[in-house]
């Protein structure tokens, strides 16, 4: 199975300018999400995607191969297509491996590779990871003082997802005898098929995507299946950046948990 990884990488981030060559312990934000990439067994290239010049040199200057896109490009998913295109268009998965993604364990975007490759079935693929009740509890002090971040999502016994939400779903109503609810945070990969890819970009934005702000659920607005894969993080603490004071968080979280790669 032929699997290209692309990385979206854009410089001109409104929160944080320039995120991608910001420094972390001695490698560049994008060469340590680059790093991740090529160390996912089973992948035929890792490549990113940029709008600027900057970036691409940078990519280039630590060994990595980058191609242009346009500046139209609304998510990551469509920077996605565009790179394959400028690469022959001929994979039979791509990746979107999310540029600011410094955290992400290589085994958890090998999971989806690997049920993309044991089911030909699956259009999509994206990870989740279920949250014990300690986790749960801090998840939902977190959105009760009004924070965004985090998504959550349910899905059917065929695994494949029915709703993501940045709400905590399910409600837990009656919490279950061993004490852990049902709860699933959804990790932001997602593995395509490149028709599925195709398909995808080509549909209109949802109701539910606009006021979610959540890409995927293009996809199931418009009736394409997502195969949720349960994954572990073995410990590992995820954390990505989104404005400057991130940085430090992730240097302690590395510092802590050690390499990744």
């Amino acid at each position: 199975m032929d699997t290209i990884i692309v990385i979206p990488a854009r410089y001109g981030s409104s929160r944080f300018p320039g995120k991608p060559l910001a420094p972390i312990m001695g490698r560049s934000l994008l060469e340590r999400v680059w790093r991740i990439g090529t160390a996912v067994p089973g992948v035929t290239k890792v490549v990113v995607a940029t709008d600027d010049t900057r970036i691409l040199e940078h990519v280039r200057s630590f060994g990595g191969e980058a191609v242009m896109t346009s500046e139209s490009c609304t998510n990551g998913s469509e920077r996605a297509y565009e790179a394959l295109t400028h690469l022959g268009g001929k994979a039979d998965v791509v990746v979107n491996l999310q540029g600011d993604a410094v955290l992400m364990p290589p085994w958890v975007i090998g999971a989806l590779v690997e049920a993309m490759r044991d089911d030909a079935s699956i259009e999509i693929a994206t990870p989740a990871v279920r949250l014990n009740a300690e986790h749960y509890a801090k998840m939902s002090a977190m959105k009760g003082a009004g924070v965004v971040s985090g998504t959550t999502v349910t899905f059917a016994q065929n695994g494949n997802a029915m709703y993501f939400s940045k709400g905590i779903i399910p409600f837990v109503r009656s919490a279950p005898a061993n004490g852990e609810p049902p709860i699933f945070q959804h990790i932001g990969v997602y593995a395509y098929r490149t028709e599925a890819l195709k398909r995808y970009i080509g549909l209109p934005q949802g109701m539910f995507e606009a006021v979610e702000q959540l890409e995927q659920l293009r996809a199931l607005e418009n009736g394409m299946a997502i195969r949720v894969v349960q994954v572990s993080l073995q410990g590992r603490t995820m954390w990505s950046v989104d404005n400057p004071q991130d940085v430090a968080r992730v240097e302690e979280i590395i510092r802590a948990e050690g390499e990744l790669v």
